[in-house]
């Protein structure tokens, strides 16, 4: 289920994406792609997709230190974006596909589970995985917010250039939306560290 943390929100807000019978395709979709959103994580998954397959081989391509290579690997597989078979890792193939039909958060289709209004914004402003501007007005600049803030985990402290390095996947302007980010309470920074303190989160 989904759930919102830190200071409350205005009621213009966004709300939580999955309905009553748990999470759904586009809310795997947001998952899949915040798993990549962390930078380490970000290399493990292409090196895999090179065709690396033992971490040996993914230490050696990435450029990430092995234990960060690991835990990158083990959090990737619990996501369920990587597998491992007989070969080695290897991207899983089924939840790919449920992902790519689940573009509906970017591309949304009538039946979407989640609030028509949340819906129409992030289709009028996500295009192709990218964020085609930031929107000047404010309940809708919230609501791509709340959708970047799922890039970063709960209880984990990033430094600035991780931060601009995983915003910067979405939109060129990385500095305005970490301050978009801050002022609106979904994350707080302090001495160039930053950390997630409101969003719409995943509670197992």
């Amino acid at each position: 289920m989904n759930a919102r943390q830190g200071p409350p929100r205005p009621a213009e807000g966004p709300s939580t994406f999955s309905g009553p019978a748990g999470p759904n395709p586009a809310e795997k979709a947001v998952r899949l792609m915040g798993l990549l959103g962390e930078p380490e994580r970000f290399r493990v998954a292409a090196a895999v997709a090179l065709g690396s397959r033992g971490i040996d081989d993914i230490v050696s391509l990435s450029g990430v230190p092995r234990r960060a290579a690991e835990r990158a690997v083990a959090r990737l597989i619990s996501g369920g974006l990587l597998e491992r078979d007989d070969a080695g890792y290897r991207f899983a193939a089924e939840e790919l596909k449920d992902a790519s039909r689940a573009m509906a958060v970017i591309q949304p289709t009538e039946d979407f589970d989640a609030p028509t209004d949340e819906v129409r914004v992030l289709r009028s402003f996500i295009r192709d995985g990218r964020l085609k501007t930031i929107p000047a007005v404010r309940s809708k600049r919230v609501v791509v917010l709340d959708y970047l803030s799922r890039l970063f985990e709960p209880g984990r402290r990033y430094p600035e250039s991780a931060v601009n390095e995983s915003l910067s996947l979405w939109h060129e302007d990385v500095a305005t939306l970490r301050r978009h980010l801050v002022d609106e309470g979904f994350m707080q920074r302090h001495n160039n560290e930053y950390w997630r303190t409101g969003g719409t989160f995943d509670v197992d």
